[in-house]
């Protein structure tokens, strides 16, 4: 049987799944290297780079085989049935992550300019969408909202894990939604690192 996070949500096993995540070799309970962190800054191109016409190489990770793999291991245990048909609107890069009883989490990354712009949005979803709790060490600031989705900002980008249209309890082991949303936003954080 797989083994996924299980809340509460440690600042430690935070990191440590950052490890296992976007196909990296290193297994469960290892010891992380001392420079790995989910908020760690990008150590590859500049990590504050702003919004431009065409989707940034991190924001199209949330919809490549790597990232829907680590996510089957790392939150669902549930494999997709159809294949991503991601969009870019409005400098939101989008993709459905469709299951086979028609279940639906959908995974956006907004790209903005500069810390006020990405701070602004950041606060407009937690208004927007009913903030219900703060969820410490992941990214640079995370919180989850009332359908269990979670919101999370790093450097000029903010993720949003939808999983509103999950059953409440869902994957193999089941879970609440609101745990996958956190399962998933930490497997996407280890894929941005370095990214």
């Amino acid at each position: 049987m797989r083994n996924r996070l299980v809340l509460p949500l440690s600042v430690s096993l935070a990191l440590a799944l950052t490890l296992a995540a976007c196909g990296s070799s290193a297994k469960p309970g290892a010891t992380p290297p001392p420079s790995t962190s989910a908020t760690a800054p990008s150590t590859s191109g500049d990590p504050n780079k702003p919004a431009t016409n065409v989707p940034s190489v991190s924001a199209k990770m949330i919809c490549e085989s790597e990232a829907k793999n680590d996510i089957y291991t790392e939150a669902t245990g549930v494999r997709t049935i159809s294949a991503f048909k991601p969009t870019w609107v409005d400098h939101v890069y989008s993709c459905n992550y469709v299951y086979p009883s028609g279940e639906v989490m959908t995974l956006s990354v907004k790209e903005l300019s500069n810390e006020a712009e990405t701070t602004a949005y950041f606060d407009m979803l937690a208004q927007k969408l009913g903030k219900t709790k703060d969820q410490a060490g992941i990214g640079q600031g995370a919180f989850s909202v009332k359908d269990g989705s979670i919101v999370v900002r790093k450097d000029y980008k903010v993720l949003l894990v939808d999983v509103s249209k999950l059953p409440a309890n869902f994957g193999v082991p089941s879970d609440t939604r609101s745990n996958i949303a956190i399962n998933v936003a930490v497997a996407i954080l280890g894929c941005w690192t370095g990214a």
